[in-house]
Order: structure tokens, then C-alpha cells, then sequence
């Protein structure tokens, strides 16, 4: 049993990863805005909630798992801020492992090319896939910290999808789907037994 502290708790993919990492035993911290919000994750057994940052809060932690997200800031400084504060902040409390939740659009396609950079890919949000790169360029730069990983669904979230209990990894996919449920088996297995270090991997339904 590890103890995983979950940043971003509150949305679907980090709700998903404290369901997941409940049932393989593991004690769950899970960090969100309110907690008063979210009783449904304190009534959980073996789940705290809480608010707070992350220097404070990860000691005790064997690893922990990044789903944050704010609509109200700008992507660029709040990704790249967020990685910086997960760096230093896991570093201190020494923990060990950090799996954050990334997006497909900066995910090379198997022709080499990002999936925002193709053909007919939505660009009106673009500001928000650079976000998400410039956290990611972070982590490629930090010369200390955690062993990181950043998981994203090949192409996106199948909304309302089962848990299959499967999955494989794949090059980004504008059609390629997984479910929360399946996406945070993929998540739990990085932590479980890591198997992939300071990249960027895609994943979709087995």
C-alpha cells in the first residue's frame, strides 16, 4: 500500500484517480479548491480532501498524481507555474514519483508532428495546448525533482465510457478515445510500476 497525493482532485480525471487508487488499497490525500464541495471524496474510506499547496501537504507521500486545471487563469502561467510548484515542492517533501495529467494536442502523432499542427485540428483553443506545452517544457528542463511522467488520452476522454479495465499506449489520434475509468488504470499502473520516465505518452482504449 503507498500513500498518493492527488492534485485537482475535483474533476473527472482526478476523481477517477482516487477511485482507482482506492481500490488497489492505496491511501489517498486528495487536494481540491473547497473540500466542502466534495464531500463525496471525504466520505470515501481511505480518502482525505483537503485545500492547500503543494510544499505543505506531500510529505508522507510516495507519489503523487497532477490533474490540476484553472479556467480562470491564463495556460501559459498557470501550467508553467504549476509544474514549477510541483518540482520544487515534491522534491522537498521527498516524493519521489509525480504522473501528470497532459492533453493529446502536444502529443506527437506517429508521423512525428504535434496533433494541434495537423490538418483540419480545432486551433481556437490554441492558447491553451501551448499552456499545456510550456508545463511540460518545464519538467524537460528541471534538472532535479521527481521522476515524472505526463499521460494523456491519445486523441481525448470518451465522455460517459465504462471501465474496460484495458488500455495500450499510442501515438496522438484525433479519433482515439479512453474512458476516465480506463485512463486512470493507465495512471495508477505508472505509479504502481513505472514504466515510462520524464516524457510525454499517449493512451487510448485497449
Amino acid at each position: 500500500m503507498s500513500r498518493i497525493i492527488v492534485f485537482g482532485a475535483g474533476g473527472r480525471a482526478g476523481r477517477a484517480a482516487v477511485t482507482e487508487a482506492r481500490s488497489r488499497g492505496h491511501r489517498v490525500t486528495a487536494v481540491v479548491r473547497d473540500p466542502a464541495g466534495h464531500a463525496g471524496l471525504s466520505a470515501a474510506d481511505g480518502v482525505r480532501t483537503v485545500a492547500g499547496d503543494v510544499t505543505r501537504l506531500s510529505a508522507g507521500h510516495d507519489a503523487a498524481i497532477s490533474a490540476v486545471h484553472d479556467p480562470a487563469a491564463r495556460p501559459e502561467a498557470f501550467f508553467a507555474g504549476a509544474s514549477r510548484a510541483l518540482l520544487d515542492g515534491l522534491e522537498r517533501a521527498d516524493v519521489h514519483r509525480l504522473v501528470g495529467v497532459g492533453l493529446a494536442s502536444v502529443l506527437e502523432t506517429a508521423s512525428g508532428d504535434l496533433l494541434m499542427d495537423t490538418p483540419g485540428y480545432p486551433q481556437e483553443y490554441r492558447a491553451f495546448y501551448l499552456g499545456h506545452a510550456a508545463g511540460t517544457d518545464v519538467l524537460r528542463t528541471a534538472a532535479a525533482g521527481p521522476d515524472w511522467l505526463v499521460l494523456s488520452p491519445a486523441g481525448d476522454f470518451g465522455h460517459g465510457g465504462a471501465r474496460t479495465g484495458g488500455y495500450r499506449t499510442a501515438p496522438a489520434e484525433a479519433t482515439s478515445r479512453i474512458s476516465y475509468a480506463d485512463f486512470a488504470i493507465a495512471l495508477l499502473d505508472e505509479i504502481d510500476a513505472p514504466r515510462h520516465h520524464r516524457t510525454h505518452v499517449g493512451v487510448e482504449a485497449g
